[in-house]
């Protein structure tokens, strides 16, 4: 018997493997990684701070699915293609998580179709 709920939404796009959009547990909402891509699953090939808006939207579309919202985000797991983009990054960032919940940020060496970044969250269900 499982305890936890699929979520999945149209608002986002479709996951590109096996894997849930989030997964939402008692409490909690785990968001798989997201990328910028659109809903209808185009890659958004642009600079970081476009990309990293199409990642939030994609975020605050998956949790609002799941009955939770970008303000009740308690951590992120933050991945960019190369530090150089940290400071572009978080002036978007900060638009949309401005209570600033606890984070990582860490560069990777390669991100899926060639994306700057990807973001995962927990978040509280409202």
């Amino acid at each position: 018997m499982k305890n936890f709920n699929i979520v999945s939404t149209n608002n986002a796009p479709q996951a590109i493997g096996p894997y849930s959009q989030a997964i939402a547990a008692n409490d909690l909402v785990f968001t798989s990684g997201q990328i910028p891509l659109l809903p209808n699953g185009e890659f958004l090939d642009s600079n970081i701070q476009e990309q990293t808006h199409q990642v939030c939207k994609n975020l605050k579309a998956v949790l609002e699915a799941s009955g939770s919202s970008l303000e009740n985000v308690i951590k992120t797991n933050v991945y960019l293609s190369d530090m150089s983009y940290f400071s572009q990054f978080n002036e978007v960032y900060a638009m949309y998580f401005s209570h600033k919940p606890a984070r990582s940020t860490v560069a990777v060496k390669e991100l899926p179709k060639g994306s700057k970044i990807e973001i995962e969250c927990i978040a509280m269900k409202a």
